[in-house]
């Protein structure tokens, strides 16, 4: 089976090594984003003498041309960044598939890892699916999903997502070729589903007035290699990438955000119901009792 490979970073890197080393498939060509340097995707596609493109259009006359020369059975997207309409979605016989970290329908859209964490969920799903004319909203061809403890947050989710994505879509590819692969509407999953917009500069804030659970989810759903929860003290930015539940915190009222213990590197913060501990601060001031974080 001919592939035509759409893809960047990790994500891409480790599904592409599987379809390399697998005798029954073969990568024509692989296209990497138009707005970032994947060095080494271009480094592997080097390597393997496959041909690597890239282009700002996908859906344009120019580029549709250059991979129709390929003669591609499926195209397969991951990680990549433009949608694909219509004219592209019916030119490979056997359609486009996407990998996708989410448990589809629901989780749909991006940055899946943080919201999967901000929402606490016991649990995150990886789907392959078809490609159609909306965001991720193409029949299920394999999903499966990976649980979540409290020792896990978005460093630890990404790992085993890098490694999960490039496992599932290569078993997806090898049921598609031996004809094995089953379509299930994601209608018949649930009638809805949900859409997770993306992130974007200034999510990152900290909010203490909200329960520890949420701090703590807040907190780790950020954390390196993420942008970090921010908080600010009297107008200085400080970086949280780990906090701690504090067990038998007692609930009372008192000040979100209010410091109450320092405990050499570490902080009791006020929360909206209880407190927690500060584990991983960085910022060009250490706060001390009384002070208040915003």
């Amino acid at each position: 089976m001919k592939i035509g490979y759409f893809g960047d970073g990790p994500w891409a890197h480790n599904a592409l090594n599987l379809l390399l080393r697998d005798p029954q498939l073969t990568v024509a060509f692989v296209c990497a984003r138009f707005d970032s340097t994947d060095q080494v995707l271009g480094s592997m596609t080097n390597s393997a003498q496959i041909d690597f493109i890239s282009h700002g259009n996908i859906n344009s006359e120019e580029f549709l041309s250059t991979i129709t020369r390929y003669n591609c059975d499926i195209l397969v997207s991951m990680s990549f960044n433009q949608i694909f309409k219509r004219e592209i979605l019916s030119l490979p016989p056997q359609g486009i598939v996407n990998c996708h970290a989410g448990k589809l329908p629901f989780y749909r859209g991006r940055n899946i890892l943080n919201w999967v964490l901000i929402n606490d969920e016991s649990e995150f799903g990886i789907t392959v699916h078809y490609v159609d004319e909306g965001i991720d909203t193409g029949d299920i061809i394999l999903q499966r999903p990976y649980p979540i403890s409290d020792l896990d947050d978005y460093s630890s989710l990404l790992e085993r997502a890098y490694e999960g994505c490039g496992t599932l879509l290569h078993q997806a590819l090898q049921d598609i070729r031996q004809g094995k692969a089953h379509r299930t509407p994601q209608s018949t999953v649930h009638p809805t589903g949900f859409y997770c917009t993306s992130r974007v500069q200034g999510d990152e804030i900290l909010d203490w007035n909200q329960t520890s659970r949420e701090v703590f989810n807040f907190v780790r759903s950020l954390c390196a290699p993420g942008p970090q929860a921010t908080t600010f003290l009297s107008g200085c930015e400080l970086k949280i990438n780990r906090v701690a539940m504090v067990s038998e915190a007692p609930a009372y009222k008192g000040v979100p955000g209010a410091v109450l213990g320092v405990h050499g590197n570490s902080y009791l913060v006020k929360t909206r119901d209880t407190f927690i501990r500060v584990l991983e601060l960085a910022g060009d001031s250490r706060p001390r009792v009384g002070d208040r974080l915003s």
